[in-house]
């Protein structure tokens, strides 16, 4: 090895080497400090505004895990103005609590954007009837019945019926969701 050169350097003399990492390493100190210098929004996770919310932990809903997809990409919105399920294009997207949803017009997009909690299923898409009994069960989103002013979801068509002929067992799942849905977030 020559004098004035350091392995690995090829043959750079050694201030020239030293120079270089002294230029990155401060390069990189600047870097930072331009980055922590420049103004916060108000966003609360100190995002820039126009991006969306991102979801917290606690945050629910039954979603495909390889696609994202709320309902499977049916249009929640849709239960209530044509009384059956429509699957949503993939042109009308929202994210909402950590899921894609899918619409079949803009303006039902833009309902739900104004109004999730009046759209979307009741316990976050989960089977009713398996809510009611202390557990999170997939729905199928053809299986559904509005009651009131509520959206829910149920696995099967057995568990639809029982459901909307038993007034007791909303009331019971009502009772059982703030410990199913916890037991989700774990």
């Amino acid at each position: 090895m020559k004098a004035g050169t350091r392995r690995g350097c090829g043959a750079l003399p050694l201030s020239v080497a030293n120079h270089a990492g002294v230029i990155v390493r401060t390069a990189g100190v600047f870097a930072l400090l331009a980055l922590t210098a420049l103004p916060r929004q108000a966003d609360a996770a100190g995002l820039p505004e126009g991006l969306p919310k991102l979801p917290s932990l606690n945050e629910i809903v039954q979603r495909d895990v390889q696609s994202g997809l709320a309902l499977n990409g049916y249009d929640p919105v849709a239960y209530r103005l044509e009384g059956h399920a429509v699957a949503g294009e993939p042109a009308y997207e929202i994210l909402h609590q950590g899921a894609v949803w899918r619409f079949v017009s803009a303006a039902n997009r833009a309902a739900f954007r104004d109004a999730p909690e009046i759209y979307a299923p009741a316990f976050a898409g989960f089977d009713a009837s398996a809510v009611a009994q202390g557990r999170a069960v997939d729905s199928n989103p053809q299986e559904f019945a509005i009651i009131g002013s509520r959206l829910f979801l149920f696995r099967t068509a057995e568990n639809r019926k029982r459901f909307v002929a038993d007034s007791s067992l909303q009331r019971l799942a009502d009772g059982q969701w703030a410990s199913v849905s916890e037991s989700l977030t774990r």
